[in-house]
């Protein structure tokens, strides 16, 4: 079964869940009405099936090469990117003044999602365009995004993003590139940077590098550090690919997955280079493309879920094995309890993340749209727990979808192991899930948990509501939220922030379980009768839901038992 975008369920939970009204409201989203919206995830869709996913095999099997310094993209990547760019799918959030749509961030996440779903290797290329755009809007000369912002909206050009050097990758303030101001106003760039998502790419005419480096009166850490836009080729007086810029692509490396999209080590000698924002504010400027891109890197995880899920339930419906243990049923696999099992977690687990996911890019909309600290706050508490449930769950349900294909998933023929693969680096980059925790307990809880404790009281006004209809389900949401409550108000208490890192990613764990919980009693409430949504629900709420008990039991013991394990009972 070819990959279907799940349309109906972006509309569903726009309509019933997150509600997106809320954001389309506003004077800065008011051209965004539920028609429009709906029309767009249609069209991107058709896009992500008929374009992207017949690609998804051939970038695995035959991925990106380095030949004579040139990066040679994998068959039909070309012409399925061509189809994203002249779709203007690059456009989609960016600011009408600059020829972009305007649209609502939760929508570019919906669009998005189905991209990755698709194609996983492919989407993360405009993905990092997408982030650039953000970065050059917020902070960019006019000159620069006069320039630059026309080809990157086009797809004309593509955008990277190089943070990571060998000996500076999660601690970004050990950044060694250095940059050399020159006499034109330009800047020149000297360094090493690794694990450069498309460092190039033969389908554009021009990338575009966002590079950390550190000018010489720069100071130490992240204060000193200042952001560059080093194109690959300087454009020239009529903003055209002009000469070569002095950098290049040394080597590509040879990953567990994403083989489709060519991972490269640029080295920078001299390149020219232009400021972005201030000399020596690169963090801040680089962190407005991180934080939407964290949300992005999201939605990569819940796609991948769903193509995992949509591959798995295909082979379960056609796969014969054993005797059916059920009347009536379908003779193959699925009527199996464990396989069963196993396909409700996949999508439960999949709408859970994706909710998630929608509810911090509508918050994230409403703080751009309102400029409201509530709606702000909101945003950033929720976007590390998008990040790292949604890519665990990317993860998780991958994994499963090799095991629902048995021994016929471990053979790559089937496609299986491909989502298992490629989905697994989105744990990793984009701030490891780990930071994602440990950011979740220490920035986020530094408002003495006023952002935390409003969404509690949110899930437990609409669970007290919820009982008229649904009350066994209501019950377990309350209860649960009351155990989060209790972990949250002991995370708070913590001075010593090492106590909160211990439990940090259980912490993160068990809140997203009850915030999934809160998104299957809305589905189920919406639902109205005895239905499918509801069925699900209660599957997410009797079954996976009772886990937050045991996440959050971890998140409060404590650093002191981690540490009475000694470096020597570890290496025994």
């Amino acid at each position: 079964m070819p990959y279907r975008a799940p349309v109906a369920d972006y509309n569903f939970i726009f309509d019933k869940v997150v509600p997106l009204s809320q954001v389309t409201e506003t004077d800065k989203f008011a051209h965004a009405d539920s028609d429009t919206v709906s029309a767009i995830l249609s069209e991107a869709g058709k896009l992500a099936e008929n374009a992207l996913y017949p690609v998804q095999r051939n970038g695995d099997v035959q991925g990106a090469v380095l030949e004579n310094g040139v990066v040679r993209s994998s068959p039909g990547y070309g012409d399925a990117y061509k189809a994203i760019a002249e779709g203007g799918w690059l456009s989609t959030s960016a600011d009408p003044g600059h020829g972009g749509m305007g649209l609502p961030l939760a929508v570019t996440t919906a669009v998005y999602e189905m991209m990755s779903a698709a194609c996983l290797s492919l989407q993360l290329n405009p993905l990092l365009t997408l982030g650039q755009i953000e970065a050059l809007e917020a902070h960019a000369s006019d000159e620069i995004q006069a320039l630059y912002l026309p080809k990157l909206l086009s797809g004309e050009w593509s955008g990277t993003m190089n943070l990571t050097e060998s000996q500076a990758g999660s601690d970004v303030g050990a950044v060694s590139s250095k940059a050399v101001r020159n006499d034109d106003g330009t800047y020149a760039i000297t360094g090493e940077k690794i694990f450069i998502s498309w460092a190039d790419t033969d389908f554009v005419d021009n990338v575009c590098h966002l590079v950390l480096a550190r000018l010489p009166d720069g100071g130490a850490g992240t204060k000193g550090i200042s952001l560059f836009l080093v194109p690959r080729h300087i454009p020239d007086d009529a903003g055209n690919p002009g000469v070569a810029n002095s950098l290049k692509v040394v080597s590509l490396e040879h990953k567990m997955g994403l083989h489709g999209s060519p991972t490269g080590v640029m080295q920078f000698e001299g390149a020219t280079g232009w400021l972005i924002g201030q000399e020596h504010d690169g963090i801040k400027c680089m962190f407005t493309m991180m934080n939407n891109a964290r949300l992005g890197v999201a939605g990569q995880g819940v796609g991948a879920a769903e193509g995992a899920y949509q591959h798995a339930l295909a082979y379960a419906l056609e796969r014969k094995q054993g005797r059916t243990p059920v009347d009536g049923g379908t003779g193959t696999i699925v009527d199996h309890a464990d396989v069963r099992r196993m396909l409700a977690t996949m999508k439960a687990e999949t709408f859970a993340a994706r909710a998630i996911a929608l509810e911090c890019a509508v918050a994230i909309d409403l703080g751009n749209a309102t400029g409201t600290s509530e709606h702000i706050a909101r945003a950033a508490f929720l976007t590390p727990i998008a990040k790292s449930f949604g890519t665990d769950t990317g993860i998780k349900v991958s994994e499963l979808g090799v095991q629902v294909h048995g021994g016929m998933g471990y053979i790559e023929e089937t496609g299986a192991a491909q989502y298992s693969r490629d989905v697994r680096v989105t744990a990793i980059y984009e701030g490891t899930n780990g930071i994602q925790a440990m950011d979740l307990v220490g920035r986020k809880l530094m408002d003495g948990g006023e952002a935390a404790y409003a969404i509690l009281d949110e899930i437990e006004g609409f669970a007290e509501e919820a009982r008229e209809t649904q009350n066994e389900l209501a019950e377990a949401v309350w209860n649960a939220t009351e155990t989060l409550r209790e972990a949250t108000e002991w995370m708070v208490r913590q001075g010593d922030f090492n106590e909160r890192f211990a439990g940090c990613v259980p912490f993160l764990n068990g809140f997203a379980r009850v915030l999934g919980a809160q998104y299957h009693l809305k589905a189920a409430c919406e639902e109205g009768t005895e239905g499918p949504r509801t069925r699900l629900a209660r599957f997410y709420i009797n079954r996976l839901l009772p886990e937050h008990a045991a996440m959050l039991t971890h998140a409060m013991r404590g650093a002191d038992d981690l540490y009475a394990l000694t470096v020597e009972d570890l290496s025994a």
